[in-house]
């Protein structure tokens, strides 16, 4: 399968469509690119529930965890999953409801301008290979097809909510990520 963007979507992903989403002020203002990790429950991979929590339908009772996010309306524009399978919740036109409070380079609502990727993990578990291949891959997509977006563009979750968020954590190689791209 030829692997590339078409209409905002990316061809090989899985698409899981999320209602946590929204039209941006400017489509075709997409400028950063953002990286997360989440795992549910915390530190547990693999399972239905990430998916259900950016669908809405996250059980506050299947873990006790979830009690205090099921309310939560989330998503991100993908998710790469530890075995490299890639999940499209939101096209990339549409604005993902994945930093919260944020800013970069002294902008605010980084969710009107930025694309957001979760990595399945946490911030004490290195990443796998195989999520650092697609990331690669798809962020050489990402450059091409909107080119607002530069390596200098592309930051952590930490980075636009500092004292707020963590993520991407320590785990995330950063030096071997920015070699590739």
């Amino acid at each position: 399968m030829s692997q590339q963007i078409q209409e905002h979507q990316l061809s090989w992903a899985l698409q899981i469509p999320s209602p946590n989403s929204s039209d941006r002020a400017d489509p075709t203002d997409i400028s950063l690119l953002v990286i997360h990790n989440i795992s549910l429950p915390p530190g547990q991979f693999g399972g239905p529930h990430i998916d259900a929590l950016f669908c809405n339908q996250l059980d506050g009772l299947a873990h006790p965890y979830f009690a205090g996010i099921c309310e939560l309306r989330v998503s991100a524009h993908l998710l790469i999953r530890r075995d490299g399978i890639v999940v499209q919740y939101v096209p990339f036109n549409r604005k993902a409801w994945h930093a919260g409070n944020s800013s970069f380079a002294g902008r605010a609502e980084c969710n009107e301008y930025s694309i957001g990727i979760e990595l399945e993990g946490t911030n004490e578990i290195p990443f796998t290979d195989k999520q650092y291949q697609q990331l690669v891959l798809i962020t050489h997509l990402l450059l091409a097809a909107y080119p607002a977006i530069t390596p200098e563009r592309i930051a952590g979750h930490s980075d636009i909510a500092p004292g707020r968020k963590t993520d991407p954590g320590p785990c995330f190689d950063w030096p071997r990520y920015r070699g590739l791209i």
